[in-house]
């Protein structure tokens, strides 16, 4: 019996080195060598220290800074070990209950764009569309003592076009548009 069994065990003792040792090792190393800043997370600094990745939604609250998409991962919001999406559809009531809730909280005039009230499939989602941008440029510039033009111009200087010029849609950083507004003087 025991004969039978060795070329599967070897087999399987030689894949398991190749797909679960080799090939990660490989992989991991191609990465850090040809893409070493996205391989370690896109980490975004400001004065030495991380506060936080291009690719991770963060919590903003004051009226002085853009707000990002809500959040899905639960009680700790943009919690990276969390994400998952709410699985809630157009037709729950939930999720309706839920939109209206974050719509009256955020107040404002006009209908406001879907990405502010609704949570993206990971629940991190660190972009905003322009059209959400736009919704808050008034709050953002009356809180800061900045023009309306003057947020406008930063919006548009931080609005990322298509990938490749046909993949996804317009996008907004919400953490690199609110550290260019940091770094503004009002």
């Amino acid at each position: 019996m025991f004969a039978d069994l060795r070329p599967a065990i070897a087999t399987l003792g030689l894949l398991t080195l190749l797909t679960g040792v080799a090939y990660p090792l490989a992989i991991t190393g191609i990465g850090q060598a040809a893409f070493p800043r996205q391989a370690n997370g896109s980490m975004i600094e400001k004065d030495g220290k991380v506060i936080g990745s291009a690719f991770v939604g963060q919590s903003f609250q004051s009226d002085r800074y853009f707000h990002g998409r809500p959040s899905a991962t639960g009680p700790d919001p943009y919690n990276a070990a969390a994400s998952s999406g709410s699985n809630l559809g157009p037709s729950s009531k939930v999720l309706v209950e839920q939109v209206k809730e974050r719509a009256a909280a955020l107040g404002g005039s006009g209908p406001v764009p879907a990405d502010l009230v609704t949570a993206s499939g990971s629940g991190l989602d660190p972009d905003i569309s322009p059209a959400a941008a736009a919704w808050q440029v008034e709050r953002v510039a009356a809180a800061r003592g900045l023009t309306k033009e003057q947020v406008e111009q930063l919006v548009a200087q931080h609005t990322q076009g298509r990938d490749f010029g046909m993949l996804g849609q317009p996008r907004v950083n919400v953490l690199a548009l609110n550290l260019a507004l940091d770094a503004l003087k009002p």
